[in-house]
């Protein structure tokens, strides 16, 4: 069973900032792609911003478009998301998870980690 391992998340005043981390360890996803989604109560799980493996293809949702930025370091199989000027809407838990095909597609995911909280307060 692969596992995903999360870290970075907790609890933030609006406009802060907060970075998540997500590793495999003992994996390579090398050639995979990685996003970050979320899912508040409620809701669905929605994409918030994917990357390809090589780095070179990023995606970002409208409503976190120039406030995130998703980076990866593939010698340690590892996923970075930064989030500044945090707000209140974007209290969720933040999942985040490989494909071996680039997808925004949550369904088409391959592996996941548990997940981790983040919430903003006003």
């Amino acid at each position: 069973q692969v596992q995903l391992v999360e870290s970075g998340g907790g609890l933030v005043q609006a406009v802060g900032s907060l970075r998540l981390s997500c590793a495999a360890p003992g994996r390579t996803f090398r050639t995979y792609a990685m996003g970050w989604f979320r899912q508040a109560p409620g809701k669905e799980r929605e994409v918030v911003a994917v990357i390809s493996w090589t780095g070179g293809t990023t995606y970002y949702a409208d409503s976190v478009k120039g406030r995130f930025t998703i980076s990866r370091d593939n010698a340690k199989s590892t996923v970075y998301l930064q989030m500044n000027s945090l707000k209140p809407e974007d209290t969720a838990v933040y999942y985040c998870g490989v494909v071996r095909l680039y997808s925004l597609n949550p369904n088409q995911y391959d592996y996941w980690g548990q997940g981790t909280q983040v919430t903003v307060s006003s």
